[in-house]
C-alpha cells in the first residue's frame, strides 16, 4: 500500500494510453475537515490528526499504523475525491478515477484494514447532503469486502450497495455474506456476493450479471465503483485468480448502466491491490474502458 503500485500503474497507462483520446491528469486536492465529517465522527477526525502530530502508533488494533503526515495524506485522498465529483458533476468530465482512493475500510468513528478516511463513505454523503441526490449507487469489486460502506449505511436505502468479495469465512474482514441485505425500509438495497478462494474470471462475470441485474431493479443519481486490483492471481494477500479482463468488463458494463441511469456519471476509486503489475493492469483497464467509451 505505497507509492510503488501508483507509479507502476501510471507507466502502465502512460505506455498503453498514448492512443487514448481526452485523459485529463488533475492536481490532488486535500479535504478540509468539514468534509472528512461528512461521513466521519469529529472525534474520530481529532483523533487521528493528534496520532499524526505523534507520529507513531496504530490507529485501529495493529493493521493501521500512525505516522508523520498521516492525517494529511488522508484529506488529500478525500478531497481528490470529491473534486472528481465536482468535475464530473459540472460537465467538466465525463468519468473519472482517484486511484489512491476506494479506501472502504474505514468506519465512522474508527479505522480499520490500512484505510484512515474513508473516501467513499464522504463521497456518498456528499451526493446526497450537498448535492441533494435521491439514491447513490455504490459497485464494490475488491476482494476484501467493504464493510465501511456496507455496514455504515447498512440502514439506508438512498445507498444502493453492490459488492463481489472473496468469501468473509477466508478473508479480512471477516463480512459481507449473502443474507445481508439491508435493515429496516433499507432492506433490498444491498447485495453481498461472496466468492469461494479461486475463483476467477468465469465466476466474476456471472457474479457480475447478477450486480448487473441488481442495479437494473433501482434508479440512482451517481455510480460509484471501487476497483480494488487484489482479486488477481497472484495478490500475496488474497486467493482469487481474476485476470485484468474482470476490472475492464466491469468498468465497461457500469459505463453503459450508469449512461442509462445517471447520464453517465461514474467515478471509481482504486482500493487494495497488493501486487504492483497486477493494480498496473487491472486499473489501467478500467480507464481504458471509461476512455474508449466516454
Amino acid at each position: 500500500m505505497n507509492r510503488v503500485r501508483l507509479e507502476a500503474f501510471y507507466q502502465k497507462l502512460d505506455s498503453e494510453g498514448k492512443d487514448l483520446q481526452g485523459l485529463l491528469f488533475v492536481e490532488p486536492e486535500k479535504a478540509g475537515k468539514d468534509d472528512v465529517m461528512l461521513f466521519h465522527t469529529p472525534a474520530y477526525v481529532e483523533f487521528v490528526e493528534e496520532r499524526c502530530r505523534v507520529g507513531k502508533g496504530y490507529l485501529d488494533y495493529g493493521d493501521t499504523p500512525a505516522f508523520p503526515g498521516c492525517f494529511e495524506a488522508a484529506s488529500y485522498v478525500v478531497g481528490t475525491t470529491l473534486k472528481l465529483l465536482r468535475m464530473i458533476i459540472s460537465g467538466e468530465i465525463s468519468a473519472g478515477f482517484n486511484p489512491m482512493g476506494g479506501l472502504h475500510h474505514a468506519r465512522r468513528d474508527r479505522a480499520g484494514g490500512f484505510c484512515i478516511f474513508n473516501d467513499a463513505g464522504v463521497a456518498i454523503e456528499y451526493l446526497l447532503r450537498r448535492e441533494n441526490m435521491r439514491n447513490v449507487a455504490y459497485v464494490d469489486i475488491d476482494a476484501h469486502h467493504g464493510d465501511g460502506v456496507c455496514y455504515d449505511f447498512y440502514s439506508e436505502k438512498r445507498v444502493i450497495f453492490a459488492d463481489i468479495h472473496q468469501d468473509g469465512r477466508t478473508l479480512y474482514p471477516g463480512t459481507g455474506f449473502r443474507n445481508e441485505t439491508g435493515e429496516g425500509e433499507a432492506r433490498g438495497t444491498k447485495l453481498n456476493i461472496p466468492l469461494l478462494p479461486y475463483s476467477g474470471d468465469e465466476e466474476f462475470f456471472q457474479a457480475f450479471q447478477e450486480v448487473e441485474q441488481f442495479l437494473e431493479k433501482h434508479e440512482f443519481d451517481f455510480l460509484l465503483l471501487q476497483c480494488g486490483a487484489d482479486g488477481l492471481m497472484g495478490d500475496p494477500l488474497t486467493n482469487l485468480q481474476y485476470s485484468a479482463r474482470a476490472h475492464g468488463y466491469a468498468a465497461s458494463r457500469l459505463l453503459k448502466i450508469a449512461e442509462k441511469k445517471c447520464g453517465g456519471r461514474i467515478l471509481a476509486m482504486g482500493g487494495g491491490g497488493y501486487d504492483p503489475v497486477n493494480v498496473a493492469h487491472a486499473w489501467t483497464a478500467v480507464v481504458k474502458a471509461f476512455a474508449e467509451q466516454g
